[in-house]
């Protein structure tokens, strides 16, 4: 099997999250590569605390499949990740967006059900830091797909940098939807490192409605970098109800709060 190292090495880590546990040789004579290739692979999937390498192979590291704020999985790997979740959410995010709107999407996993669920809208200006949001909507015909510009971040699929803080500024929209690695009570709204963080913020700046997309197991989890302090957010769309702690923190400071089941704001 003929495929590049990142491509190889993201079939790995699939494997581990399905079958937890990995051997060099299976590996080797799998992707018709050397056994010290895939020893390599594994030896990066370790220090990036995706792998723990054992005799012979690698065992998953379940913290990182709990969701830990410091590790990334790749793209194609977080996808699928409480994808029932997600899909929850993307359908009620679809409901507050009308045709003719202009909105924001980042670059998460969140973000990519989002925008599928709202393909049969009409006329949008959809902008974006994500290449996977672009591609999915580039068949929608009369739509405006704005990439943000910035410096391509091939294992996210994500524009950063200070391009993709400039190019997210400079517009201005009716709602900005972003999702989150963490969001905790005291620390805010929290992302995995400083590069999404300053995306996110820009995106923050250029929305009229701030909208942060989160299932459930985001809650009370705190990433490396801060984005913002959750009363700056507008809404919050999740796949289950809060707690009864979160319910008054967000009733206390205004945040509207939608969960299926509940009706949404209607003035959005």
């Amino acid at each position: 099997m003929n495929m590049l190292a990142l491509e190889r090495r993201n079939h790995i880590v699939e494997k581990l999250q399905d079958q937890k546990k990995v051997y060099v040789s299976d590996l080797a004579a799998e992707y018709g590569v050397s056994e010290e290739t895939i020893r390599r692979d594994l030896d990066r999937l370790d220090r990036e605390g995706i792998a723990t390498k054992s005799y012979g192979g690698a065992v998953f590291n379940e913290t990182a499949a709990a969701g830990s704020t410091g590790i990334d999985l790749p793209f194609n790997v977080r996808r699928h990740h409480n994808a029932a979740a997600k899909q929850r959410i993307a359908e009620l995010t679809a409901g507050l967006i009308h045709d003719g709107d202009h909105i924001m999407l980042d670059a998460s996993t969140t973000a990519i059900y989002i925008a599928k669920a709202i393909k049969q809208k009409k006329n949008l200006t959809v902008v974006t830091n994500s290449i996977e949001i672009i591609l999915e909507l580039s068949d929608v015909q009369g739509w405006n797909i704005i990439a943000s510009g910035g410096s391509l971040r091939g294992e996210y699929l994500a524009l950063t940098g200070p391009g993709a803080v400039e190019g997210l500024s400079s517009f201005n929209v009716e709602k900005a939807i972003l999702s989150c690695k963490g969001l905790d009570l005291e620390r805010g709204i929290t992302e995995g490192n400083e590069l999404f963080a300053q995306t996110k913020q820009a995106m923050m700046h250029s929305g009229e409605r701030r909208i942060l997309a989160a299932d459930s197991s985001k809650f009370g989890k705190v990433g490396f970098s801060r984005v913002c302090k959750l009363d700056e957010v507008d809404m919050i769309i999740t796949d289950v109800k809060p707690d009864s702690a979160w319910l008054e923190y967000l009733r206390r400071n205004r945040i509207e709060v939608l969960y299926p089941g509940k009706d949404a704001d209607p003035v959005l």
